[in-house]
C-alpha cells in the first residue's frame, strides 16, 4: 500500500474493523516515512456486476461513482465521511441483492435517492436535480412539493 501523501510503500496498520456486516474491512494506516495517517478499505471481489446505462451501453459497476455523487450532494451539509461510506456500503449491498449480473442505472439511482431522502433532504434534492435531469424550475418545484408533503 502506497502512502497517498509521500508515496512511500511502508506503513503500519493502526486499527482494523469489519464494516458492512463483515463484507469489507476498514484499516487505519500510518506511513512509516512521513507519519501521516490514512484509511484503506478491502472488499470481497465478486463476479462483475454490469450497469445498463440509459442509452443501452453496459459498463462495469463502480462504487466510486456512487460515492462521488453522494459526496457532491452532501457538500456543505452535516454528513460525515464515515456516514457516507456506510451509505455507499448499504447501497452496494442492496444493488447486489437486486441483481446477479446486470442492473439499470435507474434502479441504482432510485436506491441512492431513497438513502439520501432518509439522510438529508437538501442532499436528496441536489442529487434528484441531477439524476432526474430537471429541465426547468417547475420540475424542481414538483420534487420539492413531494418532499414537503
Amino acid at each position: 500500500m502506497r502512502c497517498p501523501f509521500c508515496r512511500n510503500e511502508e506503513d503500519k496498520v493502526i486499527d482494523s474493523r469489519a464494516i458492512g456486516e463483515g463484507a469489507s474491512i476498514r484499516r487505519r494506516r500510518e506511513c512509516l516515512k512521513c507519519g501521516r495517517r490514512f484509511t484503506t478499505y478491502e472488499y470481497i471481489e465478486d463476479a462483475p456486476l454490469m450497469v445498463v446505462k440509459r442509452d443501452g451501453t453496459r459498463k462495469r459497476f463502480d462504487r466510486e461513482k456512487i460515492k462521488t455523487g453522494i459526496i457532491k450532494a452532501c457538500e456543505k451539509r452535516p454528513v460525515s465521511m464515515e456516514r457516507i461510506e456506510e451509505i455507499v456500503e448499504e447501497i452496494e449491498r442492496d444493488i447486489q441483492k437486486k441483481s446477479d449480473k446486470e442492473i439499470k442505472t435507474t434502479d441504482i439511482g432510485n436506491v441512492v435517492m431513497e438513502k439520501l431522502y432518509n439522510l438529508d433532504e437538501v442532499a436528496y434534492v441536489r442529487f434528484a436535480s441531477v439524476y432526474r435531469r430537471f429541465k426547468d424550475v417547475s420540475h424542481f418545484m414538483k420534487e420539492l412539493k413531494k418532499l414537503i408533503e
